[in-house]
Parts: C-alpha cells; sequence; structure tokens
C-alpha cells in the first residue's frame, strides 16, 4: 500500500485520502492494491506478503485469489511477546530519503540521529512510537490473529519464534520455505 500511495497511482491516491483523514483503508481497496501488485511480471516466479492478509474478509478474497491464479499459501506466524515488540518497534528509525531503516538495538547507524549512507537525518514514523504500537497490537489481537486458525484449518500456516535472534528467525524460515 505505501508502494501504492508513493507512485500515485489511481488505488494509492483513495488509500492516501483515507490514511490522511485517519480513516481505516476498507479491504476492498487494500484487496485491489494487492491484486494489482501482484499482476506485475516479477511476482510471476514467487512473492512475499507482509502484513497482508489482515483480516479474514482479505484472507477470503486472497484465497479466492490464489485459487484462480494458481497460487500456493503458506502463512508464517511469528510469534513475539508485546512487549517485546514494542521495544523493537519504538527503537525503529528510517531515512526520508534514501529510505534506509535503523534500530537503535539492533542496527544502530554509525553516527546516532544520521544515515549512514547519505547523511540525512533520520525520522521516526509516528505508528512506532510505544503508545501507537499498542494501539495496533490490540486491533491485531481482535483482527488478525483469528488468521492463525483460519490458515491451520487449511494445512497452511507454519509458526517461527520471532523473539530469536535475526539469523535464527532466518534460518527458520528458508526451512519452512524449503
Amino acid at each position: 500500500m505505501r508502494a501504492a500511495v508513493r507512485n500515485q497511482t489511481e488505488l494509492g491516491e483513495k488509500a492516501q485520502k483515507l490514511m490522511e483523514a485517519g480513516e481505516l483503508v476498507p479491504d476492498s481497496l487494500v484487496d485491489e492494491i494487492v491484486k494489482t501488485r501482484l499482476a506485475e511480471g516479477d511476482s510471476q516466479r514467487g512473492f512475499i506478503l507482509d502484513g497482508y492478509p489482515r483480516t479474514l474478509g482479505q484472507a477470503e478474497f486472497f484465497e479466492k485469489l490464489a485459487a484462480r491464479e494458481g497460487i500456493d499459501i503458506l502463512a508464517i506466524g511469528m510469534l513475539v511477546d508485546d512487549e517485546v515488540l514494542v521495544r523493537r518497534l519504538s527503537q525503529r528509525w528510517s531515512c526520508p530519503k534514501c529510505s534506509k531503516i535503523y534500530n537503535e538495538g539492533s542496527n544502530p547507524p554509525r553516527k546516532s540521529g544520521c544515515c549512514d549512507d547519505c547523511g540525512s537525518d533520520l525520522i521516526q514514523r509516528k505508528d512506532d512510537r510505544p503508545e501507537v504500537i499498542r494501539e495496533r497490537l490490540q486491533i491485531y489481537h481482535q483482527t488478525t490473529r483469528p488468521l492463525i486458525d483460519f490458515y491451520q484449518q487449511r494445512g497452511q500456516y507454519a509458526e517461527v519464534d520471532g523473539a530469536a535472534e535475526v539469523e535464527r528467525i532466518f534460518d527458520a524460515m528458508i526451512r519452512i520455505l524449503n
């Protein structure tokens, strides 16, 4: 969705207006953005969706799209305690010019507050503040967590320990994908 907004696509502009008004982007618009993106040539050999689907409605839409397009679905859940997520996400900073992402805890810039690549001042997204993260986690538990059952019932779900070191998480995901 961020790419659609950044590229000023017709669907991205619709989503941006809703987000700027503080409204949720409806499933139907998110679904269309995903459908449009997956029609691009670079996704024909496979792809990873991060943060989609987020609702049962989106999962049902994607299931139909996948069946029509011959796409195999595998959902991978990363289990992490809420407070660990709050700590990790609230330490995330990004460069507004080159989009490089840093984390004060796991991947800090060489000079605090400054991008290693282009020297720009780093910024923190509004949704990476602890109070906003906790609100997002409440919404996750209500609307997204039920997707675990949805994909488990279909035999399309695997889990990794998201509290592990990055290398261990990566290795676990590679094993699952293989």
